[in-house]
């Protein structure tokens, strides 16, 4: 890449060029009419016109021609004049003029730093220094809790006169009792939480399987196989897995309608469910 600060300055001289060439031809011009009329060639006042005329054209021809060239060799001149300009030259007039750039940058950052930041910051030290001489002194202690700073003064001055101060009885009714100070017992460990598991879905079809439909309060029913063997606790785990907890629902017979009894020791078969059956969930009465 080439800057402004590298490449040479280039001399416009097209038009001083063409205004030299277009005065040499009218000179030109003018010896020949004046040395045809020294030898006595007649010229007469037509043919005056005529040349002068046939000398403006011309004379405009070769300004043109002029004008169109000139800056198309003037342009070639000075690439091949940059061309020339060797690499190092190049690079060493970009250092120099990175460095000028970066040393005004300096400048302008300390000008800054002197003339705005430090005088902004010398102003807000020394707003600072007299709030704080303006403020209270016990802002400027290092604190401590509510009535223990003058908990030794007051007991001195109170063993004097054997009575409370007023300094004391305030202190006094500031403590807290200990029940509220004292800490929180750890919270008890929760109870691990139930995780509930059904049997294995037995295949249909096989040795004492039986089909159990559950129709729920909300409409829906679901079915499952379970082995007439299994617990009769199974059938509340189920529910509860349902979304229905044992404390406020119970499992009843469809018809005739009564409530089943679980035990932890009967099994379904004990409760009476020997083959496919219908059961509906409903809510406790009290």
């Amino acid at each position: 890449v080439i800057t402004g600060a590298d490449t040479p300055p280039v001399r416009h001289s097209g038009s001083t060029m063409a205004g030299s060439r277009a005065l040499l031809v009218g000179c030109a011009a003018l010896s020949c009419i004046i040395g045809l009329s020294i030898r006595g060639i007649p010229v007469g006042l037509n043919e005056v016109v005529i040349w002068t005329g046939r000398f403006i054209l011309l004379l405009a021809f070769l300004t043109i021609i002029i004008s169109l060239v000139s800056p198309w060799i003037t342009s070639v001149n000075v690439q091949k004049d940059i061309c020339t300009v060797p690499q190092e030259e190049k690079e060493r007039q970009q250092k120099l003029l990175r460095e000028k750039q970066q040393e005004q940058l300096s400048k302008q950052v300390h000008s800054h730093v002197e003339n705005v930041l430090k005088p902004r910051e010398e102003l807000k030290l020394r707003k600072k220094i007299e709030t704080l001489g303006k403020s209270q002194l016990w802002t400027l202690s290092q604190g401590c809790r509510l009535g223990e700073a003058e908990e030794s003064v007051n007991i001195c001055s109170d063993s004097d006169d054997g009575t409370e101060s007023a300094n004391n009885e305030a202190v006094r009714k500031r403590k807290l009792p200990e029940q509220v100070t004292k800490p929180l017992p750890k919270n008890e460990l929760p109870k691990p939480t139930k995780v509930i598991t059904l049997p294995e879905e037995p295949v249909e079809g096989g040795n004492g399987v039986i089909t159990i439909a559950l129709r729920c309060p909300s409409g829906r029913v679901f079915k499952r196989r379970f082995y007439t063997s299994c617990s009769s606790l199974v059938l509340l785990d189920w529910m509860m897995k349902l979304g229905y907890h044992p404390v406020i629902y119970t499992i009843c017979s469809t018809f005739p309608r009564c409530q089943l009894e679980f035990k932890s020791s009967s099994s379904l078969e004990d409760i009476g469910i020997l083959k496919d059956i219908v059961l509906n969930v409903e809510e406790k009465t009290t």
